[in-house]
């Protein structure tokens, strides 16, 4: 499946991104290098293997997955405010989002 630099547009619009010219080319070539890498995978035969809820199913997993809840002191206000741009009084101030 080929991916056409009007289609890479399309997405760009839709996800509100604006590339140079240099970058949309850059970008269809990524684009299609992920397609062709999707392509070969759906060739790999995968029905001997049975599906699994997490990536990585180590000795641990029950362990951390079912672990108690614990109360923990949690960070200091001022020192969680420390790098914000736009501290509130006491809190993260952010744009209105509707």
């Amino acid at each position: 499946m080929a991916i056409s630099r009007s289609e890479v547009l399309k997405i760009a619009e839709l996800a509100r991104l604006h590339f140079n010219e240099e970058e949309l080319d850059a970008f269809t070539v990524q684009f299609q290098d992920l397609l062709d890498y999707i392509e070969q995978l759906k060739q790999v035969d995968v029905d001997a293997i049975e599906p699994t809820s997490h990536v990585s199913l180590t000795k641990e997993f029950e362990k951390h997955i079912f672990r108690e809840d614990e109360v923990k002191p949690s960070l200091p206000v001022e020192e969680s405010l420390a790098n914000a741009p736009d501290p509130g009084s006491g809190h993260f101030r952010v744009p209105k989002v509707i």
